[in-house]
């Protein structure tokens, strides 16, 4: 293994209660020049995360006074946006589904390759940068800054859970054009949704966040189709699509 520091060192972040596999990342990627802190716990995890000083998170599942997912549940509702890398034992599809909707944004499972790890550290920091650059998303008077992860409307800041936040980014991308149902639920559970119309239910808190109270409905339903975000509740049949 190399010990010359990288000139693309991270600040990383690791919240695991295993003190030999947190020793084991500290022998591996600080001699690569990276910058490493511990927590022990989720609740220490949480704290030090939101403090905002961290490229990456590299999160355990089982943990004592707060689980790898309530952690990244709070995380995200704080308005944390940085990356989180559940690292964990739980392989099982519905685990993943947890994880991902929680708000991780990679997943990888022990027994792991110590190189394979720090390449998608690497990764997920890049493209964290790359979307700080990202435009606004605006739809009418409704934005949603893609960096500080803030949703506003006509200036007031809305509350969004972290599915609403990613059904919104969906739809505020595809705007005037109407997004299937099954985009929607690709965008939440990849190819596996949950039993159930589950979709509704993220799309009726969707709908009250940023539509409760405005006279001018942005989010439309488009029956047999999915739905579309747009100023006008003309819909055009033609324009819905499923990537």
């Amino acid at each position: 293994m190399s010990t010359t520091p990288r000139t693309d060192a991270l600040r990383v972040l690791i919240v695991d209660d295993n003190r030999e596999l947190v020793a084991l990342l500290f022998d591996y990627l600080e001699p690569l020049g990276h910058a490493l802190d511990a927590a022990p716990d989720g609740l220490t995890g949480l704290q030090l995360a939101n403090t905002g000083a961290y490229d990456v998170i590299i999160l355990d599942w089982m943990l004592p006074r707060l689980t790898g997912p309530e952690v990244l549940r709070r995380l995200r509702e704080s308005g944390c946006t940085t990356p989180v890398l559940m690292l964990t034992a739980k392989d099982a599809i519905p685990d993943k589904v947890i994880g991902f909707g929680a708000g991780a944004d990679d997943y990888l499972t022990k027994p792991f390759n110590l190189t394979e790890l720090e390449l998608r550290l690497r990764a997920l920091s890049m493209r964290a940068a790359g979307q700080a650059r990202a435009l606004v998303l605006k739809v009418g008077e409704l934005k949603y800054d893609l960096a500080t992860m803030d949703v506003t409307r006509q200036g007031k800041l809305l509350q969004l859970y972290p599915a609403g936040r990613r059904l919104l980014e969906v739809l505020m991308q595809a705007s005037p054009a109407a997004v299937t149902r099954e985009r929607l639920e690709r965008a939440l559970w990849g190819d596996d949704p949950p039993d159930g119309d589950m979709l509704r239910s993220h799309i009726y808190e969707l709908r009250r966040s940023i539509d409760g109270g405005w006279p001018t409905k942005l989010l439309h339903t488009l029956p047999r189709i999915g739905y579309r975000l747009a100023e006008s509740a003309e819909d055009d049949a033609g324009a819905a699509r499923d990537e």
